[in-house]
Formats: C-alpha cells, structure tokens, sequence
C-alpha cells in the first residue's frame, strides 16, 4: 500500500479548531499510502487541534492560502470540528482555495463540520452528501441531498459524518486518489 498514492500530494486545509483525529488520520493513512501531505491554513506557525471535548495537541503549517494554488495539488481533504470550519467559511482565502479546488474535479473529501465551507463556496447544490447530523439543514438549504451514511461519494465528493466514520472516509479518499481519472464536478 505504501506506493498506492506514489507522487500524489494532498493538501489538507484547516485552521484553529480542527478536529485533532479528522486531520491527524486521514494525514497519517495518505502518508502511509505514499502521498506527501500540506496543511495549509489562512496564517504561518502552528494550528491547534481540538480533542472531542477540549484543546488537542498542535500542528505545523506547511504553507499558507497566499502560498499555494489547487493545480499544485491533486486532493484537498476538510477536516472537521465545529470551530475550524465556521473560522474557514469566514476566510475569503479558504472560500475562495475550496471553491476553485471543487470545481477543478479533483477529490474534495470532507468530514464532520467541514462541509460548511462547501457551502460557503457555493458548491453543494445537487450532491449526495452527509455530514454531522446538525448540518443535515444547512446542506438541504444549499440544495445537497443529505443522506445518513459512513462515507458518501459524488463526482470528486466524498463525504463523511464523525470520527467513527474515519477508516471508510480514508479509504475512500485513498481510493479515488489512486484512480488516476480526472473527477467530475457536479455542474
């Protein structure tokens, strides 16, 4: 499995707030695939995470939005919380980066809160997705069909609910990375 995403980088886009295990599992299971990983955050240093119920531990930021452009990556992964992606859809840099990546048809895997930013960026409308269940009116109300399922995939969409749903959610994105094919965004 470790040449599977052999060449392939992904960027992983979050701020303060992020939900620790949503961007340290999905960063580790990609490496571990092959690919070489990026967390970019609107400012340089360290991000912290958070742990379920308080403060996690810190992150390095490889690069910062004013740093970088989707064509230099071929997956973007949103890790969730409830605070970095209410921060993110915020941040017209993050809006912007989602927005121009969702459309380029490459994957956008998102998990947890994070597809609150999908909504920001206007790019919702149409899809199969799920989410956290307190987002279920947020992306009907954006025109997602929201379902109740572990992982969810729709053109170059993946989707997924909590951190129980970790290992389909990384597998997913390990495998639409590895396809090769260019996804379909949702028009």
């Amino acid at each position: 499995m470790a040449e599977k995403l052999k060449g392939k980088k992904i960027a992983i886009l979050a701020t303060d707030g992020f939900e620790q295990v949503e961007l340290i599992e999905p960063k580790k299971a990609l490496e571990d695939a092959g690919a070489t990983t990026e967390i970019i955050s609107p400012r340089s240093g360290e991000i912290k995470g958070w742990n379920f119920r308080d403060w996690g531990d810190k992150v390095k930021v490889d690069k910062t939005l004013d740093q970088v452009r989707p064509a230099n990556y071929d997956a973007l992964v949103l890790p969730g919380g409830v605070i970095n992606p209410d921060h993110l859809r915020m941040e017209p840099k993050a809006v912007s980066f989602v927005k121009e990546f969702a459309e380029s048809g490459k994957p956008v895997a998102a998990i947890c809160h994070s597809p609150w930013t999908l909504v920001e960026a206007g790019v919702v409308r149409g899809r199969k997705m799920t989410s956290w269940p307190s987002l279920k009116t947020d992306l009907k109300n954006a025109g997602a069909n929201w379902v109740d399922e572990q992982a969810v995939i729709d053109g170059n969409f993946i989707t997924s609910r909590k951190p129980d749903d970790l290992p389909a959610f990384n597998q997913k994105i390990i495998e639409m990375v590895a396809d090769n094919k260019q996804w379909k965004a949702a028009s």
